[in-house]
């Protein structure tokens, strides 16, 4: 392939290295020079381009990624037409991405002119999605590096393999304290999860966490049609031993790797019975965010088999997150020395709804309302008080004069709540564990209430998001633990932080509580009124 500058007329049949402007004149990079090119060029006053020209023995750019694309693909695979020197594989069908990637590397190990590079292996991917791509870097190469790519590829080096199993059955197992909406919601996202390899949950059940009531129910969904059980026990796998491992080998099947360096996902078993793959869930497969139990699911769905040598290579690349809910170095075990608990009191708004009055400066019972929340965080569990401030900030804070509290101002309280909430965080002492966000303008919340918060809130056991709820809506204060602090220091606007409620899900413990205590805000003087009737 020669390669270097050329007059336009000695440019012809050669094709452009880059893109020229020159006056009204644009010619792009990779164009062919033609008669129409050279007479463009010798009107445009240019003297002299950079061309590219293939010699004997040399093949283009597209042919050469066409034919390693074409090497490379295997069943369920398409090749799009090659075009500037890259041809792109898409999967024809909605499966699990194999890949053989010690072809990948030979390919890429042929000549620096050769790339190659594919999704990671064993993605789930959907009908059309682009898996690989074949770039040449240069305009052409030698023929015998196109052959030599083809030659160390072997057919199928990408294959996708389709969803087969499409019947599962699903056990959840019951111990005193698992909420049924926890199982619902587990086989919410259970079901979402198998949607899209086109499988479905044809029968559950919900039995007691015990090794032959157990292996009952698993032997009657096999005997269903299951062609895979999934067990979500209520207590995690301890042991080869324990309740579910045993309830498969009761039943004559065996366990063939329990454990996988995954995180979240460690705690997953993988079993057989009667030829029918037997999954013992880790307690992150109720949450619907990626984590070690999707990559072994989504390969069975499409009966690729896991073996252990697969599962233990798991390592590099495992930790998908950090694990929120677990206790942090050197974090105590005591409950009680992890409650030292900061109450934020927002009273920095500027109360627009009310159409004038500042609502936290009116009074009901003779009490203003600023004070009414302020004295119930004073009259908590809480180790200590802060009072956030802006709007009228001196009547506020004289509102609340003679009371053990701390005052942050937040100069920017005309942005919104979430400036306020982010004043109050950076005000937090730093040995304190968490933080309870109330509002300033909901007089019902009582100290009864924000202790029951702190009571609940155990890092040691996950808890690390605190909120009460009624009727399955969740409503204020919300107590947040220092390890969200970073995150709460995010928000902007007028917003609060329920995005990170729900992000977190699995950090969070509901409260339950009667009445409207949680939800009442005094926003407008309809609302205040009927506050002072009740």
């Amino acid at each position: 392939m020669k390669f270097g500058p050329a007059s336009p007329a000695d440019a012809m049949g050669g094709v452009t290295v880059h893109t020229l402007r020159q006056g009204a004149l644009v010619l792009k990079k990779g164009t062919t020079i033609g008669p129409a090119e050279v007479e463009a060029l010798n009107k445009a006053g240019v003297k002299e381009i950079v061309v590219v020209r293939l010699e004997a023995g040399d093949v283009s750019e597209d042919e050469a990624a066409a034919g390693i694309a074409q090497a490379v693909a295997g069943e369920g695979v398409n090749v799009e037409r090659a075009f500037t020197g890259r041809a792109n594989l898409f999967a024809a069908e909605a499966g699990v991405l194999v890949v053989d990637r010690s072809a990948v590397d030979r390919i890429n190990g042929v000549d620096e002119a050769i790339t190659f590079a594919t999704l990671a292996a064993f993605k789930p991917v959907v009908e059309g999605e682009m898996i690989a791509t074949v770039k040449l870097i240069p305009f052409g190469v030698e023929a015998k590096l196109r052959d030599a790519a083809v030659a160390v590829a072997g057919k199928g080096t990408l294959r996708i393999a389709p969803y087969v199993i499409k019947r599962v059955g699903v056990v959840s197992t019951l111990l005193p304290g698992l909420a049924t909406k926890v199982i619902d919601k587990t086989l919410r996202v259970t079901a979402e999860r198998l949607a899209p390899a086109g499988a479905s949950i044809i029968a559950e059940r919900r039995v007691l966490h015990d090794e032959a009531v157990l292996a009952a129910s698993i032997r009657e969904l096999l005997g269903l049609g299951a062609e895979l059980v999934i067990v979500f026990g209520a207590s995690a796998i301890a042991d080869r031993r324990d309740v579910i491992p045993a309830a498969i080998t009761e039943i004559g099947g065996r366990i063939e790797h329990f454990g996988m360096p995954v995180d979240p996902g460690n705690l997953l078993l993988i079993g057989n019975a009667g030829n029918v793959p037997v999954l013992g869930a880790p307690g992150c497969a109720r949450s619907p965010v990626e984590n070690g139990f999707d990559w072994v699911l989504m390969r069975l769905l499409a009966g690729l088999k896991v073996t252990r040598a697969e599962l233990t290579g798991m390592g590099v690349g495992g930790l998908l997150m950090e694990i929120v809910t677990r206790p942090q170095p050197r974090t105590h075990i005591d409950a009680e020395a992890n409650r030292n608990v900061t109450a934020i009191v927002l009273a920095a708004g500027r109360s627009t709804r009310m159409g004038g009055p500042n609502k936290l400066l009116a009074e009901i019972d003779g009490k203003k309302l600023v004070r009414i929340a302020a004295e119930q965080a004073l009259a908590s569990k809480a180790s200590s008080v802060i009072v956030v401030t802006g709007h009228q900030a001196d009547l506020v804070e004289q509102a609340l004069a003679g009371l053990n509290v701390k005052f942050a101002r937040n100069p920017d309280f005309a942005g919104g709540l979430a400036s306020s909430v982010k004043a109050g965080i950076a005000a937090v002492p730093e040995n304190a564990d968490g933080a309870i966000v109330c509002l300033g303008d909901m007089p019902l919340i009582s100290a009864k209430l924000i202790d029951h918060l702190i009571e609940t809130f155990a890092p040691d056991r996950g808890h690390l998001i605190a909120v009460p709820v009624s009727e399955g809506r969740r409503g204020n204060p919300v107590l947040w633990s220092r390890r969200f602090f970073k995150e709460l220091m995010t928000l902007d606007g007028d917003v609060g932080a329920r995005h990170l409620i729900a992000k977190h899900a699995e950090a969070v413990a509901e409260v339950p509580v009667d009445g409207q205590s949680a939800f009442l805000d005094i926003d407008t003087p309809q609302a205040l009124e009927a506050a002072r009737g009740t």
